[in-house]
């Protein structure tokens, strides 16, 4: 099984003056906790300041499309307009239809976000078979690859390039 990142960015940009808000499900903590430092890092190398940094928790990933509106117009009263959002959970599959309805639904919520609130919400949701295939694409076994990494890396260039 492969499991590789983004790749090389394509250029290095200045996420200095970037505000970026990270949501993150509870569920499967030890995975998400990876990924979430793994954002914050690659966020904090193209220069996104601590400060600007937002970080909020829902119970799961079906809760992740409401919180991240619900965040965004929560900053927007307190006088912070967000550039980017990262929506993190992790799905792995038990031996009914759940985690197919929450993967589809969740992630077609996710997708809508990004026209109708019009800022890049990256879509930080791992949807794996097993735990083992998680733990993988959450770099906690020697060697892989952590995704959070290229969810950073993704928020900070589509809010460059496309926040005007």
């Amino acid at each position: 099984m492969a499991v590789k990142g983004l790749g090389q960015v394509d250029q290095k940009y200045d996420g200095s003056k970037l505000n970026i808000a990270i949501i993150h499900a509870r569920w499967n903590s030890t995975i998400i906790s990876a990924l979430v430092d793994g954002a914050i890092a690659k966020l904090k190398e193209f220069g996104v300041q601590e400060a600007n940094i937002y970080v909020e928790t829902v119970p799961g990933s079906f809760e992740l499309p409401y919180a991240t509106r619900k965040l965004y117009q929560k900053k927007l009263k307190e006088g912070v307009v967000l550039d980017a959002i990262i929506p993190i959970g992790v799905l792995i599959k038990g031996s009914t239809m759940h985690f197919e309805y929450i993967c589809d639904s969740t992630t077609n919520a996710l997708m809508r976000l990004n026209e109708t609130m019009d800022i890049p919400i990256i879509f930080g949701v791992l949807t794996c078979l097993t735990e083992e295939q998680a733990e993988l694409r959450a770099g906690l076994k020697p060697g892989m690859h952590n995704h959070g990494e290229d969810w950073g890396a993704a928020a900070v260039e589509m809010a460059v390039k496309y926040n005007c």
